[in-house]
């Protein structure tokens, strides 16, 4: 599995920093747009201490390994104290550690060995919902005089049950629950051990913004605001409008003080800092992205969309892909359109992270004989293109969907409540876990594959969720020395970006539009122009793009310097340089 790269690549670093400073566009310059963030599931990265749980001191254990790759920044999943009914995603004291992943003196010796090594560190925030155990639900639920009451969305019962809405993570996909003590409905738009908190309470949103400036105080560089666009909501709680016709995202996130919102916390915290705020843009289309990244709007910084992880899906099933696979073409017209999209501000780009299956499997190709090929080539997509790349631990070697058999191998709330949903209902069962193989979160979380030692080097204890079997072949220390490997590929692709401006800045340029197996781009920058070629299918592919690249320089090969002209072999990638 050979692969090509410019030879002076990194051999003259005080040529390479004079470059740079020359090529950046001090317009537009942030350090979270030339950033590479590398997203850590803390559960399945490293455990230290044999309980099967990954933890902080496992990260730390791991920092030469992670400032190595050459990313910049990583983004953690919530290390939050909870009691892991969503994975974290149910916080029940937003200022301490979850006892699986250590306490704070864990937390405070893992800024300080990041910020050593010039790395910076990303918290998830869960804004929308804490934990039915968290002190202010505890409180709100004692009566309906409570001081803590408004923190949450109450219904009285004596007004009958409010208008339907929809729960992604209950059993009868209901967001309303009953509570007996103060006959009283409350929302939750997750599980009922996620109550949505009302944002529409000044006081609750002074707790937010006080728990920002807690961890910001603390050094951290910024935060990932999860399902974000949700928080703010009509208390009327009217019927859904028939036009989102089942698409109740699209719904939640257009909420009538969202944004004042956004701006208020902009102005108490976010502006107060050097620090980075990313909104994971569940429910948010091309059309409205602007009004949350926007600068001169001064709310948030990026977002990241939710459309290209639903292409390739059929329309009756549960997360269901379509077994004839996707469509390149809607593929390319759905990252064209959102990177026009991010015009006004900056954008973000990523195939997985801790909500989808892996990458490789999901977009690429993860039988043997492809799976190094579309790894390389999948990763040479995403640092090639004009927004901020968010890469998932693990997806650097190529790691692949376990795809279980059997239900009570999962641990994802969602895969184990749809599934009794559904045998509740007299659903498809066989058919839910044929599709679950390949889609569910699952698959995504499974431990790190460090070697080929028992649980691949993720823990001597038994691992909280099953290791793919895989990882006898498919480990970090198989690939650390091998200069053909996936991780070698991945960590050039990311030098190759760090020297060459264009890579983060360039116009972006579709070319050979109707081509259904290549995805050919330009990125232009001042007086330099790079050609991408990515054949996304397993036979050779024929592309016709107007640049004559016999002229052209090929700067980085996944097929080492094997070219054919004007067609492209299984998975390739190549990256051209116009001379």
């Amino acid at each position: 599995m050979a692969f090509f790269v410019d030879q002076n690549l990194g051999k003259n670093f005080d040529e390479y920093i004079l470059y740079t400073n020359i090529m950046s566009d001090q317009k537009n310059s942030a350090w979270w747009k030339e950033a590479v963030i590398y997203q850590i599931y803390p559960r399945s990265f490293k455990d230290s201490n044999r309980d099967g749980i990954g933890d902080l001191k496992g990260i730390i254990s791991k920092l030469d390994y992670i400032k190595r790759l050459g990313v910049d920044a990583v983004w953690l999943n919530p290390i939050f104290a909870s009691p892991n009914d969503d994975n974290g995603y149910d916080i029940s004291d937003y200022r301490n550690i979850m006892p699986d992943f250590g306490n704070m003196a864990d937390f405070d010796e893992l800024l300080s060995q990041m910020h050593q090594k010039d790395l910076k560190l990303i918290l998830d925030l869960v804004p929308n919902h804490s934990s039915d155990e968290h002190f202010w639900f505890q409180e709100s639920k004692k009566s309906r005089e409570n001081p803590y009451r408004d923190y949450y969305h109450w219904w009285p019962a004596e007004k009958g049950k409010p208008s339907k809405r929809f729960s992604f993570f209950d059993i009868n996909r209901d967001a309303w629950a009953y509570d007996q003590n103060t006959d009283a409905y409350y929302l939750h738009y997750f599980s009922r051990k996620q109550p949505d908190l009302n944002w529409e309470n000044p006081k609750l949103r002074q707790e937010i913004y006080n728990i920002l400036h807690f961890w910001l105080n603390k050094g951290v560089d910024g935060f990932r605001m999860d399902v974000v666009p949700f928080i703010s909501k009509d208390t009327s709680f009217p019927p859904i409008p028939p036009k989102y016709n089942g698409n109740f995202a699209y719904y939640y996130a257009n909420g009538p003080f969202l944004h004042k919102y956004l701006k208020e916390m902009n102005q108490q915290v976010l502006s107060k800092y050097n620090m980075v705020s990313i909104a994971e843009g569940i429910g948010v289309n091309t059309e409205d992205v602007h009004f949350f990244i926007d600068p001169e709007r001064k709310e948030l910084d990026m977002l990241y969309h939710f459309e290209g992880m639903g292409i390739g899906f059929t329309p009756d099933g549960f997360k269901e892909a379509n077994p004839d696979g996707y469509s390149l073409l809607e593929f390319k017209q759905v990252y064209t359109k959102w990177d026009q999209a991010f015009e006004k501000g900056w954008g973000t780009i990523y195939l997985g992270n801790h909500d989808q299956p892996r990458m490789l499997t999901r977009w690429g190709n993860d039988a043997p004989e492809y799976r190094d090929y579309a790894a390389k080539m999948l990763h040479t997509f995403l640092l090639t293109m004009r927004a901020t790349p968010f890469i998932y631990h693990g997806d650097e070697i190529g790691m692949s969907n376990i795809k279980f058999d059997d239900i009570n191998d999962y641990r994802d709330i969602e895969s184990i409540n749809m599934y009794q949903y559904l045998l509740d209902n007299g659903g498809d069962l066989p058919r839910f876990i044929k599709a679950q193989k390949i889609t569910a979160r699952d698959n995504g979380r499974t431990p790190f594959q460090w070697d080929d030692s028992e649980n691949g080097g993720f823990t001597d204890g038994k691992p909280w969720l099953k290791v793919n079997p895989n990882y006898k072949i498919v480990n970090a220390e198989n690939q650390q020395n091998d200069p053909k490997s996936i991780l070698n590929y991945f960590r050039a692709l990311i030098q190759l970006r760090k020297k060459h401006k264009t890579l983060i800045y360039g116009e972006y340029q579709l070319l050979d539009a109707i081509n259904k197996s290549v995805y050919a781009y330009s990125r232009k920058y001042k007086d330099e122009t790079f050609i991408i070629l990515l054949n996304f299918t397993a036979l050779e592919a024929n592309f016709n793009i107007d640049f004559e690249l016999a002229k052209a320089e090929l700067i980085l090969s996944n097929y080492g310097n094997i070219i054919k002209r004007n067609v492209l072999k299984p998975y390739q990638a190549c990256i051209y340089k116009l001379t």
